[in-house]
């Protein structure tokens, strides 16, 4: 059985093995894929795991051998599934193996647009502590969580973790989405209409999936409903905020923050405004990277490969 990694690194980097997948076949790995090589490379595969080098109708249309492609990731938007299905190639996807990792760099986010962490040590490093008059100094506004309202845009498993840390935070927590599930175990858990939200929300985090009507949804429209103390949190896809109109209401106090670990281009081109955005941080898409979570991914890969070739496919996304 011939296996083909097309972009290995980003979930294995050297911190971790490949030699449980090595011992499932005849394996080769290549740290990254470019476009034009991805057919020569799969030729003669029976099984091609990617992240995010893209299978198009194009691609599978000159892979005759292709049985398997494995999505190293929950998102499999990169993937013509109808096409897979079409031709009997089944695709199974990884779900589930970041929502701690997310839901953790989410507040990591959150607590340094609130407490400015890193900028107070910049700070004391560069000698200004050191040089203060009185015992301590903050060159920003230091802001409490609790009491506050974090308002959830997808309630999943990811946005259920949120709710949980918001909970323990002392926040209350509002939710919107597609569906209303029971929260009855969440104390002053409500939901509410998505305008609703953004009206309430000191604090927006963003947990849904990009669809046609997700795309945009952070837009010059809602960004004006919000509080002018509120943030804005995206650990899920970037086109779901528009970056220039998250650019003019960081710049001109609409709201008074960002933190993101997503954009719309990754790696994002240089003159993308939210680079110099004001009061906005932004992190290289490594929400979902932590050591452990790629472990978990690895193993679930694994895993599905097994299913696959003993005959009862499991994590498949394309109705095989």
């Amino acid at each position: 059985m011939k296996i083909v990694v097309l972009d290995g690194y980003t979930l294995n980097p050297g911190d971790l093995s490949w030699d449980v997948l090595n011992s499932l076949g005849d394996v080769t790995i290549h740290d990254r894929t470019p476009v034009s090589e991805i057919v020569s490379r799969c030729a003669g595969a029976d099984m091609v795991l990617t992240n995010k080098v893209p299978m198009s109708e194009e691609t599978l249309n000159q892979l005759p051998d292709l049985k398997y492609i494995g999505v190293l990731a929950t998102g499999y938007n990169i993937i013509n599934t109808e096409v897979c299905k079409q031709k009997g190639i089944v695709v199974s996807n990884v779900p589930g193996y970041s929502t701690s990792s997310v839901a953790q760099l989410t507040f990591a986010l959150l607590l340094e647009l609130t407490h400015h962490v890193q900028r107070h040590s910049d700070a004391v490093m560069a000698g200004k502590w050191s040089g203060s008059k009185d015992f301590c100094f903050w060159d920003y506004p230091l802001i409490e969580l609790e009491g506050k309202t974090m308002g959830i845009i997808g309630l999943g498993s990811i946005g259920g973790k949120v709710a949980d840390a918001a909970a323990a935070f002392g926040m209350k927590v509002i939710a919107a989405g597609r569906t209303h599930t029971d929260q009855s175990h969440r104390p002053g858990f409500r939901w509410v209409e998505m305008m609703d939200l953004f009206k309430e929300a000191d604090v927006i985090s963003i947990h849904c999936p990009l669809t046609p009507q997700t795309q945009d949804l952070i837009n010059k429209e809602t960004l004006a409903l919000m509080k002018p103390s509120a943030f804005v949190l995206n650990t899920s896809r970037g086109p779901i905020i528009n970056a220039a109109d998250l650019t003019d209401a960081l710049n001109n106090n609409i709201i008074a923050g960002a933190g993101i670990d997503v954009l719309p281009v990754e790696p994002p081109p240089a003159d993308n405004p939210l680079l110099k955005a004001k009061n906005c941080i932004i992190t290289p898409h490594i929400a979902w990277a932590t050591k452990e979570a790629r472990t978990r991914l690895m193993d679930v890969t694994v895993n599905n490969i097994k299913a696959f070739v003993s005959g009862a496919p499991v994590n498949v996304v394309n109705g095989q």
